[in-house]
């Protein structure tokens, strides 16, 4: 399952926040800088989904906020229910 996030670095707290155009808005407090983002990001969308970082897997906007992520072994069905609204 291929998930489009909007990151938001530096917040005050790593958090799922809604979404716009198209895409989950992640809040994380972590800094936009040498990858520190991208590594909080798998991290906390590992643990949200109940899987192994090794299984999160950033596809596209390794330098954008603008980010894809390949979820394995996860269902849309499972996407949407953890974040509470259907995937747009």
């Amino acid at each position: 399952m291929k998930l489009s996030v909007r990151v938001i670095p530096n917040a005050r707290r790593t958090e799922f926040s809604g979404r716009r155009e198209g895409e989950v808005v992640l809040r994380l407090n972590a800094p936009a800088v040498e990858g520190k983002a991208n590594r909080a990001a798998v991290e906390f969308i590992a643990k949200h989904f109940g899987i192994s970082r090794a299984r999160v897997t950033l596809v596209t906007g390794e330098r954008t906020r603008h980010k894809v992520f390949e979820l394995e072994g996860v269902e849309s069905g499972e996407v949407e229910a953890k974040l509470g609204s259907p995937l747009a």
